[in-house]
């Protein structure tokens, strides 16, 4: 039986010059936990919106071809019944929370359907993803990840056979992101659930997807069991999706003839144990014993003694910090790790004035920034935010770009605007709407809004958040790029992958409290820090640490390092191109 079927379906928003979805076919069996992949912009969040009739019943356009979820027509059914059948959690889930403590916003959904047992039916869904204990909470009162679990409960509380998920864990910690999952898998194995999710985490897929659709260009290249999915590499590679990276490390092994040509490709740290365990594998000495980059002794930014809390409508104030000390210091590139609420965002706030401490003092460059007015911070630290569009005020990015600095009478301005336009390739997008462009033109504009005035502090909050690999590598890359342009960045992720591609220091928070400070290293392995805060190192890592306890692997190259016959293979190559 399928859970949905959709047979020649193409639709085309208003206005559109071409179709966003073209010709799709796609059937997704009852019990099927389906990821569905593809690069921003090839109509995945599209395609999920016809299967619950907000395409095209509140979002019109020209849509064609059949779509059946249930045996029902999902283009004509009404919403109410479609919602019965199949729930939706959206990418930017805390906008469906509407009421104000968790078990209303559980059981609203049936109180709107009438239903005599709405309490009971809210409880029992706040059971199944684990919020049972915080049903008398404040909405407000719960962690980004206890959020997405509460939008979840509330999509499945009126009983659906199909729950959609956009993007899961994209706004999650590595905590969080794998509780959802979890969550998922029990009502999937346990309860029946159909599931469907839009995802870019291909280790998300490889543990919990038992199939996989890829979208290229508004059409489903194919659909395969995920394991075998996540082996087309070269088509994942073309679509903008990252690869498992033990499937790509298996690859070039095979390059250098390490592994058998047939061999299956590995897809989880599992299945690498058992494809590498034979291939001598030894990481270098040095691997554990990494000295710390001379460290520069000017502070930037430092934190003594900083107290934070916020006023809480019920219950005593949130301690968000207590007794903070902490420095920044100049030409450092640091990364902020921890699990959702533990203060990565308020740390940020603290050293650009947008959050004064109750006790203590944050002091930039040796000024507390209590006795520092709004242009005199804004000239020396810039604050991009996890979301850009709210860094948008203007109907263009050029005006976006040239606010701040003719707000201080820079007198060159709009050439400094054309600079940055070009620098970010966003010349052609000059005159658009910042608002309207897709999600990795939107981070590109706000770096450039960021960075206008030449501060020589840069936060960075999410930066990568909700991106396809492609646009991913494109941000890491501009960020990379800012070195030379801004003396000091400092990012606040949960990409660990970013983290290692980009970070001299690592400085880990957790509810509140500095419990891990220095290079990768020394963060990654420690179990303990790992544990305290719920990291998840990148998967690469991992797969290193399996094979050998002493390998600290944090990207592709560091790991391949380790086989002889792959570094062997190197050698040889540089030698032939030198002659």
């Amino acid at each position: 039986m399928s859970a949905v079927t959709l047979t020649d379906v193409t639709f085309t928003y208003p206005g559109a010059a071409a179709p966003t979805l073209r010709h799709v076919d796609l059937d997704v069996p009852e019990g099927d936990f389906l990821a569905i992949m593809g690069a921003n912009g090839c109509g995945k969040s599209t395609l999920c919106k016809t299967m619950n009739g907000l395409i095209p019943q509140f979002i019109v356009g020209d849509l064609s071809g059949s779509i059946t979820v249930c045996d029902t027509d999902a283009a004509t059914a009404q919403i109410g019944e479609l919602a019965q059948r199949i729930g939706y959690v959206y990418q930017d889930f805390e906008n469906q929370l509407v009421r104000p403590t968790v078990l209303d916003e559980a059981s609203f959904a049936c109180l709107n359907y009438a239903f005599d047992d709405y309490l009971e039916r809210g409880m029992r869904a706040l059971e199944l993803c684990g919020l049972a204990e915080r049903a008398d909470s404040y909405i407000w009162q719960l962690s980004g990840g206890q959020k997405h679990l509460l939008a979840l409960a509330g999509a499945i509380a009126l009983g659906p056979d199909i729950i959609v998920l956009d993007e899961p864990v994209a706004q999650l910690d590595p905590y969080h992101a794998r509780q959802t999952y979890e969550v998922l898998r029990d009502l999937n194995e346990n309860h029946g659930k159909t599931i469907i999710v839009i995802e870019h985490h291909t280790d998300f897929i490889a543990e919990y997807c038992k199939s996989a659709a890829l979208m290229h260009n508004g059409t489903i290249a194919w659909t395969l069991p995920a394991h075998e999915a996540l082996q087309r590499i070269e088509d994942l590679e073309a679509s903008d999706v990252h690869p498992p990276q033990i499937a790509l490390a298996a690859r070039e092994l095979k390059r250098v003839n390490a592994l058998a040509e047939r061999a299956p490709l590995p897809t989880t740290v599992d299945e690498g144990f058992a494809a590498f365990a034979n291939i001598p594998f030894v990481p270098p000495r040095s691997a554990c014993d990494k000295k710390q980059a001379e460290t520069p002794s000017i502070p930037a930014v430092s934190f003594r003694g900083v107290d934070v809390s916020y006023r809480s409508v019920k219950g005593e104030p949130r301690s968000v910090f207590r007794n903070l000390d902490l420095d920044i210091r100049q030409g450092e590139k640091i990364a902020l790790v921890g699990s959702n609420g533990a203060g990565k965002s308020t740390l940020m706030k603290l050293m650009c004035g947008l959050v004064r401490p109750q006790a203590g003092e944050v002091l930039l460059d040796g000024t507390p920034t209590r006795d520092l007015g709004p242009d005199e911070l804004s000239e020396t630290i810039s604050l991009v935010y996890q979301n850009p569009e709210q860094m948008f005020i203007k109907d263009s990015i050029r005006a976006d770009i040239e606010f701040a600095m003719r707000a201080r009478g820079v007198t060159d301005a709009q050439r400094r605007a054309d600079e940055l336009l070009a620098r970010f390739r966003l010349t052609e997008l000059a005159d658009r709407d910042g608002r309207l462009m897709s999600g990795g033109q939107m981070r590109r504009a706000s770096l450039a809004i960021g960075i206008a005035l030449d501060p020589p502090i840069l936060l960075l909050d999410e930066p990568t958040a909700n991106l396809d690999i492609g646009t991913r590598q494109e941000i890491i890359g501009l960020v990379a790029d800012l070195r030379g342009v801004t003396d000091t960045v400092v990012i606040a992720t949960h990409d660990m992958q970013l983290v290692c591609q980009f970070a001299d220091r690592i400085i880990v928070l957790c509810d509140g409290e500095v419990i891990g400070d220095g290079t990768p290293d020394k963060i990654f392995m420690d179990a303990d820090i790992v544990a305290r805060s719920g990291i998840r190192p990148p998967e690469i890592f991992a797969m290193g640490q399996e094979l050998d306890c002493s390998a600290a692997c944090y990207t592709l190259d560091d790991f391949l390092s380790c086989f002889p016959a792959w570094r062997e293979r190197q050698v040889s190559s540089r030698e032939g191109d030198d002659a």
